[in-house]
């Protein structure tokens, strides 16, 4: 299995540090390298332009590395999430527009320092799990040109690939964020629904719908993740981070795999035999590996396109399927157009069916911390998809349609190499809030959360990318998520001192005199959390912070006489804000 040489974005980070590496240099030499490669304009629907990556690397440099966890890493967009400047194109050339403000997501990654290099191609309106579905043509698979790049993040996956990305952003339905990362061997998280702002995104199934991230490594799409996990109350399907119901099993993993009899691998064998390595590795890996019943799983897979959540698709582009049929995909037309039949009736007794078949899928988090399953049962080359279009994807979806259905976060993650010379990957899932759960099993460190944790709020420097975060890392510290406080806080920029940097002063008020404030959440185990909070110099102390979600956390709290003198910051909400006006 052959691919081109790819972009370490964590290594690249360092160099940018060390001064080895200039951000100017590198992204325009990376443009230059993307418009040159022949398949562009099947991989890119949009390139930035000359001058338009000029203003953004001219700003960039304003900042110095150490201020932006996501400095100058170059990151591609798919072509259904909106970029000011570049035309959404949902890959129906004939239904683009021009966004004018950029999405929730994207803006949090261009403010950590990311820069989008353009905007992607995808299976038309994100319906299909093959890459072959578009009339930019079909992006090339970085590990093999006669097989199907996976869809419908196609270009996503592709630009990551081909060294053209150092990740991407896509979105995931029913597979679109995992299935394109089995095939080109690279990690492809799934989060859970609501983790990541969805605004800004033309939707698939608005219910159902997630931004998913493409990386090279788990490490990178952590570090991706604490950026991007930010919660956008103008989403109406956002939800703020819960944390997840983790049972403790004396400090012993157990995965759970289907039962050999719900296996299905369509003929290829050599799919079965690396799934069964992966088990295999697993187990020596220190975890306990028990079989599940996983018809449930199945039977509610069924239900997203033999059950009315079609509709949500046809509600989607109605407007262009009932005036304007014929600029679509004929396959993205035969598709969607059965979204129009089923009736209310029809929608409510599908969601009880669903709601009967979670309640069984539920039960198996009482016995395992999760499931690992192939990602896909085998893989097809573009030939055999065009020659059979809809039983073939179909087959794609067996171990991914189900899982935002049954609201479950997902990691997918290579796993060796097929007969054919293709990779081959493996997806771990778990209940929703599990993400970071699930990032430390697909890299098997089954031990990160077997012991009691204890989990703390930060609002500066230790924040990710920071100055201080190694404080954190060193102890071992993981990072949970990002969340805001209760709007009842004021925040202030404490003075430097001869030792120390400018520092975050937060204060409780009244409930409706403050503001919320952007944290992170980390986690420790008992002796780190104790050592760390020891060497937190005065004036700040450890309290009780709320969350917006009303959740009491411990994090850093100061008293109000601290604040003398010092600059309020509560109206820019954000450490990172204040760094970046400076």
């Amino acid at each position: 299995m052959k691919h081109p040489q790819r972009i370490d974005f964590l290594a690249l980070l360092k160099e940018y540090e060390a001064g080895t590496t200039q951000p100017r240099e590198y992204l325009t030499a990376l443009r230059e390298k993307i418009l040159r490669n022949p398949d562009q304009s099947k991989i890119w629907i949009s390139v930035v332009d000359e001058e338009t990556l000029d203003q953004w690397i001219a700003a960039l440099e304003e900042k110095s590395s150490n201020e932006l966890p996501l400095y100058g890493v170059p990151f591609a967009v798919k072509d259904n999430i909106d970029v000011a400047g570049f035309p959404t194109t949902g890959a129906c050339p004939d239904a683009s527009y021009a966004p004018e403000e950029t999405a929730f997501v994207v803006h949090a990654l261009m403010n950590a320092g990311a820069i989008p290099m353009g905007k992607t191609n995808l299976d038309q309106f994100a319906t299909g799990l093959v890459g072959t579905r578009s009339p930019y043509g079909i992006a090339p698979n970085s590990c093999g040109a006669e097989f199907i790049p996976g869809g419908s993040s196609s270009g996503s996956a592709s630009a990551v690939g081909f060294g053209e990305a150092a990740f991407s952003l896509g979105t995931d339905t029913a597979g679109s964020g995992r299935v394109p990362a089995a095939f080109q061997n690279l990690v492809g998280l799934k989060p859970t629904r609501g983790l990541l702002s969805c605004q800004g995104v033309i939707p698939a199934c608005r219910t159902l719908d997630c931004v998913s991230i493409f990386a090279n490594s788990l490490a990178e799409a952590e570090h991706v993740l604490a950026v991007a996990a930010q919660f956008d109350p103008k989403d109406a399907y956002a939800r703020p981070v819960a944390a997840p119901n983790n049972r403790s099993r004396d400090g012993v993993a157990v995965i759970g795999v289907p039962r050999e009899a719900d296996l299905e691998f369509f003929g290829d064998e050599s799919a079965r035999t690396r799934f069964g390595e992966a088990v295999d590795s697993v187990k020596q890996s220190g975890a306990t590996v028990v079989e599940v019943d996983f018809q449930p799983f199945l039977e509610a897979a069924r239900l997203l396109y033999e059950g009315p959540w079609v509709a949500e698709r046809y509600a989607a582009i109605e407007d262009i399927i009932t005036e304007r049929p014929e600029i679509l995909h004929p396959v993205t037309r035969s598709i969607i157009e059965g979204g129009g039949k089923p009736s209310a009736v029809d929608a409510f007794r599908a969601q009880y069916k669903l709601a009967d078949k979670k309640r069984l899928a539920d039960a198996v988090w009482e016995t395992v911390d999760a499931i690992m399953t192939p990602t896909t049962g085998t893989i097809y080359t573009i030939d055999e998809v065009l020659a059979d279009p809809v039983a073939l994807n179909s087959n794609l979806g067996y171990y991914t349609n189900f899982m935002n259905l049954l609201d479950y976060a997902a990691v997918a993650v290579p796993a060796g190499e097929l007969s054919n010379g293709m990779p081959f990957g493996v997806t771990y899932f778990a209940p929703a809030f599990s993400d970071q759960q699930l990032l430390d099993i697909a890299g098997h460190d089954f031990n990160a959360r077997s012991e009691e944790r204890l989990q703390i709020a930060v609002c500066g420097a230790h924040m990710d990318g920071l100055a201080l975060n190694h404080q954190l890392t060193e102890r071992g510290g993981r990072f949970c998520f990002a969340s805001e406080t209760a709007p009842s806080y004021r925040f202030f920029a404490l003075p430097p001192t001869e030792s120390l940097p400018p520092r975050p002063g937060l204060i409780r008020v009244p409930e409706g005199e403050g503001h919320a404030i952007h944290v992170e959440v980390w986690d420790l185990d008992p002796t780190a959390f104790g050592d760390f909070v020891s060497q937190i110099p005065a004036p700040l102390g450890v309290g009780k912070v709320v969350l917006s979600d009303g959740v009491l956390i411990t994090g850093f709290l100061c008293e109000q006489i601290d604040t003398e003198g010092a600059r309020e910051i509560s109206d820019l909400g954000s450490w990172r804000e204040f760094l970046k006006r400076g």
